[in-house]
């Protein structure tokens, strides 16, 4: 990681445009480049990500991903900014479109596509608890990848029932994304392929109707 001083910062995010921001400061900046720049701040005293940054996780997760083949935004340099008191990363996006910006577009055959997607994460050992369609893009090369990668975890072993029914449930979580696939339930099921799961994860479909 390398470690920037202000001026560096401010040269760096000289032309940028502000994507998102809180009550703190900049969050998400879309640099100059083309590139993004995603900011980070340790939110309490005690906590793990003042060992293990949010920025030091977004980079595994990228490299992790990547490895596994699955689709996601690449790492061009990632920063530790203590004026601030931020860490950032700075990342090429991953082109195309979230699912969620393309839901009225959202056929049978694409919620299908995205059960297969969601049951490959699983398979190969991958929980995102940040799981839902505004952190899916469908690419132009019509493959799903993730992006906003931070909180995520990876096993060597694909992941058990009880924890690929909880990561569904983050699927589920938004009303809008719920909505939306609601509609496509058994094209979901069918894509995931594992009745099991599908029968548990119809349940939290019903009390929304």
């Amino acid at each position: 990681m390398e470690r920037i001083d202000h001026n560096r910062y401010l040269e760096l995010t000289r032309d940028a445009a502000l994507i998102e921001a809180d009550a703190h400061g900049a969050k998400v900046l879309r640099l100059a480049s083309g590139n993004y720049l995603k900011l980070f701040r340790v939110k309490r005293l005690f906590s793990s990500a003042r060992i293990f940054s949010y920025t030091q996780r977004f980079v595994r997760n990228a490299r992790l991903l990547a490895a596994r083949g699955v689709p996601t935004v690449v790492v061009v340099a990632d920063y530790d900014i203590p004026a601030l008191e931020r860490s950032a990363v700075c990342y090429q996006p991953l082109a195309g479109n979230t699912l969620r910006s393309i839901a009225a577009t959202l056929d049978a055959a694409a919620i299908e596509q995205l059960g297969a997607f969601v049951r490959g994460l699983h398979d190969k050992g991958i929980y995102f608890r940040s799981l839902h369609l505004g952190n899916i893009v469908l690419t132009p090369d019509n493959q799903l990848g993730l992006i906003d990668i931070s909180d995520l975890q990876v096993s060597s072993r694909p992941l058990h029932q009880r924890r690929r029914i909880r990561n569904f449930r983050h699927l589920l979580r938004v009303a809008k994304d719920r909505a939306v696939l609601a509609k496509y339930e058994n094209n979901l099921a069918a894509g995931y392929g594992d009745g099991r799961v599908s029968s548990a994860i119809s349940r939290y479909f019903a009390p929304q109707r």
